[in-house]
């Protein structure tokens, strides 16, 4: 994987590629920026996977977070701006990210709609009112099963693509087993064997223990 990119109005400073390893953030790649605000990464890729690029600056308050992104062997690029490092982010070259940007969009649907009932729920008073309570958990809890259920809609639409089981495994790893299961079972054999679709089975596994161990004390 070959990572072109570039930072506008960044003068002076170090970037770095990151991604997980055994749950811990580790740096695999760095360049440092001295007048030109391009960078560039290379890094032997097997399979398609999430990474991180961060930036080292004398202000990093500055920055908006980091850059995530789903790399894939082959050239990735990124373009954005010192000023909204991580939300003005434009990437091109990876089919896993394409979806992810899509996946993400209807994903802040679902965040809004969570936003305007917790605003909802603040402003009414709840005082002595179990019943107008319940009403708003109710709700809550059926926008957290829809979310859910959006997710594993997108996993089975994409089943061929390593996005599949990493945003299960990402946004929906709380749902029932059968639900993980048929995700699981839609993928193809390349992505039931690659890294996310690997961890997913095991959570498939795992579930379905806890809900059999669940039942016998029901």
């Amino acid at each position: 994987m070959i990572v072109n990119g570039t930072i506008k109005e960044l003068k002076r400073g170090k970037v770095y590629l990151q991604k997980w390893n055994d749950s811990v953030l580790v740096a695999i790649d760095s360049a440092v920026i001295e007048g030109n605000p391009d960078f560039k990464f290379q890094y032997q890729l097997a399979e398609p996977e999430v990474f991180y690029v961060s930036l080292n600056i004398k202000n990093p308050s500055d920055l908006d977070d980091e850059i995530y992104f789903f790399g894939e062997p082959g050239l990735i690029t990124i373009h954005t701006h010192l000023d909204g490092f991580g939300s003005k982010a434009v990437i091109s070259g990876s089919v896993n990210d394409s979806l992810w940007r899509v996946y993400n969009k209807i994903k802040q649907r679902y965040v809004a709609r969570n936003l305007e009932l917790i605003e909802k729920r603040l402003s009414t008073n709840l005082d002595n009112n179990d019943s107008l309570r319940n009403a708003f958990e109710r709700q809550e809890q059926s926008l957290i099963n829809s979310k859910h259920m959006a997710t594993v809609n997108f996993a089975l639409r994409h089943s061929d693509y390593e996005i599949a089981p990493f945003i299960v495994l990402d946004e929906a790893y709380n749902v029932r087993s059968k639900y993980l299961d048929t995700v699981y079972q839609s993928l193809s054999p390349k992505i039931q064997t690659s890294k996310y679709g690997i961890v997913l089975e095991q959570l498939v596994e795992a579930r379905k223990e806890m809900e059999n161990e669940l039942s016998v004390l029901e």
